[in-house]
């Protein structure tokens, strides 16, 4: 990883974002962003927190992630609109040594934005984070019934690589799948390039 490649990858942001007649700041999440974070994270539905690798709505969960902003063990972007935090938007790095190069993507938006792109928008953001980073592998988590989720994903280039039975379990002690895609960052680059995006 080149330190000089990631700052400059950080250095763009903040950008602003017009989807749907509504307009979005998209900036890097900063320790202090803890609060508005949380609050972000008690307004989704609880079945949108189930692929999360902690619990953002307690406080425990809020200081692990600023714990692992401070270390740079996950880089992320924030997207804010008139009401305060509408999604983020994360790379989680994997430290053992033969999976350095893989990693995790996590995206999630408000409700009150479902449908305007915004998530589609942070994935890609993020992807940029992704490749200043040397990650040559991105995966995805999440529930099989998360439509939106799998639809954006699968867009993005994202393939089914493993369905895990009952990997999860809800807090009314419900059991669920977790379904996990991967994508290669250069092939989404590739693709990226195809169609013309910058």
């Amino acid at each position: 990883m080149s330190r000089d490649a990631l700052e400059n990858a950080l250095s763009a942001y903040p950008i602003e974002a017009a989807l749907k007649g509504r307009s979005y700041t998209i900036r890097v999440m900063r320790t202090t962003d803890g609060p508005a974070l949380m609050a972000f994270a008690r307004d989704l539905p609880a079945h949108d927190r189930l692929y999360m690798r902690r619990d953002l709505t307690s406080q425990r969960g809020i200081d692990s992630w600023i714990r692992d902003i401070e270390e740079g063990s996950i880089h992320s972007l924030l997207a804010e609109d008139e009401n305060g935090v509408a999604g983020f938007a994360t790379i989680h790095l994997n430290h053992l040594e033969w999976t350095r190069h893989v990693a995790d993507i996590r995206v999630a938006t408000a409700e009150r934005t479902r449908r305007s792109g915004l998530g589609r928008v942070l994935a890609r953001e993020v992807f940029n984070i992704a490749l200043a980073l040397d990650i040559e592998k991105l995966f995805a988590r999440m529930t099989p019934d998360q439509e939106g989720a799998r639809v954006l994903f699968q867009e993005l280039g994202f393939t089914p690589e493993a369905l895990l039975k009952d990997h999860v379990k809800d807090r009314d002690g419900h059991y669920h799948d977790l379904l996990i895609k991967g994508c290669s960052v250069q092939a989404f680059l590739a693709q990226r390039q195809a169609y013309g995006v910058g």
